[in-house]
């Protein structure tokens, strides 16, 4: 095994493109290590991109903000003008793992790692966040929805890393916010959760809106439906049975141990019942 720490993601692209053998990204390392340990890969070479420049900064721009791929977790959580603007995206970053593991873990590695569960993507997917991804071939910039593509694989092309996430500037009026259901009161993975961005206007009227739905299928779902049943209108009762039928209803859950099919999408419903209530609040609707 050869470990290796670039100072460039050119650098980092070159050697993940020329690896002979299984290559995998360390940033920070939450999940990497563990499926090291547990015996579930081998990879042949580790690039650690910690050290290169920009990859552990958060910049606020006029279009927003860019969150480099190896900012730990509890950094997303100290940064007052994200957590502002992202409320959902910080709390459901802040939700992976323990103290321990928020100093290390990172929303691009829980993004990459493409497991259904994972509990930054529903929020990030409602955001509509985008993923800078630098590889041979160029930059590329893609949506978050896009990067998995079945449990434990992602779209990315041999010699491909994420650099960054991109949140787009707030429009005014508008929040977003994230919950889950897990068995354990912390430190569980989420057996459904659901993520609401919305945007309303003076009287209170929903003007845009997304909202996704995790561990309810392969990926996260994007539930367009459910978005159109809160646009045109005040988050009424009515809004709210309809958001929570057609959630439910998208839900393509397995049976297991931790839930089954039928309380999977009956959760997904109030969740994202609840979510849209607390994205609502937030932004200031009425």
């Amino acid at each position: 095994m050869r470990y290796i720490r670039p100072l460039s993601i050119e650098d980092a692209v070159g050697q993940l493109a020329g690896s002979a053998g299984p290559a995998a990204i360390l940033a920070g390392g939450s999940d990497l290590l563990v499926r090291m340990k547990g015996g579930f890969v081998e990879p042949e070479l580790i690039i650690d991109i910690k050290s290169i420049a920009g990859l552990r900064d958060i910049r606020e721009t006029a279009d927003g903000f860019s969150i480099g791929a190896a900012v730990p977790c509890a950094v997303l959580g100290e940064n007052a003008a994200l957590k502002k603007a992202w409320p959902g995206v910080v709390e459901a970053a802040k939700l992976i793992g323990s103290k321990q593991v928020q100093g290390r873990c990172t929303i691009v590695g829980n993004l990459c790692n493409a497991s259904p569960a994972a509990d930054s993507v529903p929020a990030l997917v409602a955001a509509g966040a985008r993923a800078v991804v630098v590889g041979p071939s160029g930059k590329r910039t893609i949506a978050v929805e896009t990067v998995p593509t079945a449990p434990g694989r992602t779209s990315l092309a041999k010699g491909e890393i994420i650099e960054a996430i991109l949140l787009d500037k707030r429009a005014p009026r508008s929040a977003d916010a994230y919950l889950r259901f897990i068995p354990r009161t912390e430190m569980d993975i989420a057996v459904v959760s659901a993520g609401v961005n919305l945007t309303v206007d003076a009287a209170g009227i929903v003007t845009a809106a997304r909202v996704a739905i995790g561990a309810a299928a392969p990926t996260v779902l994007l539930v367009e439906e459910g978005a159109q049943a809160l646009i045109g209108r005040k988050l009424d009762e009515a809004a709210l049975e309809r958001l929570a039928k057609v959630c439910a209803g998208a839900c393509r859950p397995i049976d297991d141990k931790r839930g089954t099919i039928e309380f999977r999408r009956k959760v997904a419903g109030v969740l994202a019942r609840r979510a849209a209530q607390t994205a609502y609040a937030r932004a200031g609707g009425k």
